[in-house]
């Protein structure tokens, strides 16, 4: 494990979980929505972010949490050597979202950049939500079913699994 992509739709916990894994097997942790916005959610340019995460990717060892763009997606996928998939129900992604929406102002949503504008970012969130169900979590399947022969996968598919994944971690060995 030394190139980890951690992907799904908006609100699975794909942060949280990100930060878990990069401390236990000792990777350096990117996430996409600190590179694709900076402080108060202001977005950086198209090129700015492709470079950033080119550079990223180029890299021998980390943890890239998040989406990015459709650009940038399948590259990391593919340049991966593991695959963590987080494809909860989408009631539950639901709930989480609006969970995050809730807490958000007293406490930032892990993965955010500062100052995020929590509305906005929400009512981002909601909106993504359906499309990325529609459109991409089919192709998600797809594409982790396929990469299962060549790839470490880690489909989870449910909070149990991902809580199950999470205490792992926490039995790997100290690196």
């Amino acid at each position: 494990m030394k190139k980890v992509a951690v992907f799904g739709n908006t609100g699975g916990g794909k942060s949280t979980l990100s930060k878990q894994l990069a401390n236990a097997i000792a990777l350096p942790l990117y996430v996409l929505d600190k590179i694709q916005y900076q402080a108060g959610g202001i977005k950086v340019t198209e090129e700015e972010y492709r470079r950033a995460h080119a550079e990223i990717v180029a890299g021998d060892r980390w943890v890239i949490d998040g989406f990015g763009s459709l650009k940038t997606l399948w590259l990391r996928l593919d340049v991966a050597d593991t695959l963590v998939y987080i494809d909860l129900p989408l009631a539950v992604h639901l709930w989480w979202v609006t969970k995050r929406f809730l807490t958000g102002f007293f406490d930032p949503p892990d993965g955010w950049p500062d100052r995020a504008p929590i509305l906005k970012s929400s009512l981002n969130s909601y909106r993504n939500l359906w499309l990325c169900h529609k459109y991409l979590t089919p192709k998600y399947r797809d594409y982790v079913k396929q990469a299962a022969t060549g790839k470490q996968v880690y489909h989870l598919r449910s909070p149990r699994e991902i809580a199950e994944f999470s205490a792992s971690l926490k039995k790997m060995p100290e690196k």
